[in-house]
């Protein structure tokens, strides 16, 4: 009796220290899925979304350890200076993400990817952007906030709006602030409000100039081919006149010829 009470204790103590094990485990990763990310304020709506508030903490990176059950973020008035690529990959229930009023200067490729699906609302208004990147909003469908940046308006913008799938509303936002070139009269206006101005028109005169330096250069080649090809040949008909004319048989006739020509 005392070594089967002995072997059941034993094991039960076994069986004690892995359920503890279990439940620890559990509880650590429960814990890093859904607490609220480091020096951030956190809460729960009734209907189980979580809202992330990183406001005016003074950031200068995105935060990696917002919970992945994050329904709305908040990160206006930091010092961001980038978005990186899949810098929000892994919150797929995002509904509202807020970036406004920082120092954001680049939206790499992908910054939002993987948000297409959720994401409602996308606020970067009050920044420091100045080109558009389409590959940034590369599936985005939501309405956006792009106002109070200093847009630069060139050719470029004006062939990237056409490829984003943001709301059309979305794109009046951008309001130039220079333009290229600075004569179409753009500044200050909401570029998706001037249909009128063609901004790759100085680009299209470029390519046409460049284009008839093209011909002309082969034009020119192909006239002084040609008449080094005639030359040639004509040198080459006088060399070959010039050894018929030393030919003995042929300069017998032509005595001859002279001959009979002054009997006549």
């Amino acid at each position: 009796m005392s070594l089967i009470a002995d072997w059941l204790l034993r094991h039960s103590v076994v069986t004690c220290l892995l359920l503890h094990s279990l439940v620890l485990m559990t509880f650590c990763f429960h814990n890093a899925a859904t607490s609220c990310s480091n020096g951030c304020y956190c809460s729960e709506s009734d209907t189980g979304g979580k809202t992330v508030r990183c406001s005016n903490m003074r950031l200068i990176e995105i935060p990696q350890d917002i919970p992945n059950d994050t329904q709305r973020v908040y990160l206006d008035f930091n010092l961001f200076t980038t978005v990186p690529t899949n810098a929000f990959a892994d919150l797929p229930n995002l509904v509202e993400l807020d970036l406004s009023h920082n120092e954001l200067s680049l939206l790499e490729p992908g910054a939002f990817r993987g948000l297409g699906p959720s994401l409602q609302f996308l606020d970067i208004s009050s920044n420091k952007l100045v080109s558009f990147n389409p590959e940034a909003f590369d599936g985005l469908r939501s309405r956006a906030n792009l106002t109070n940046n200093p847009w630069h308006c060139d050719c470029n913008l004006q062939m990237a709006l056409p490829r984003v799938d943001l709301e059309p509303a979305s794109l009046a936002g951008i309001v130039c602030k220079t333009s290229d070139p600075e004569e179409t009269g753009v500044q200050g206006l909401a570029f998706l409000l001037a249909p009128a101005i063609d901004l790759c028109v100085v680009m299209k005169r470029t390519t046409d100039v460049a284009m008839l330096v093209v011909m002309f250069g082969w034009f020119s080649m192909v006239i002084s081919y040609l008449v080094y090809y005639v030359r040639a040949n004509q040198e080459d008909a006088r060399r070959h006149l010039e050894y018929l004319k030393s030919l003995p048989g042929i300069q017998g006739k032509s005595e001859e010829s002279s001959t009979i020509s002054t009997v006549v």
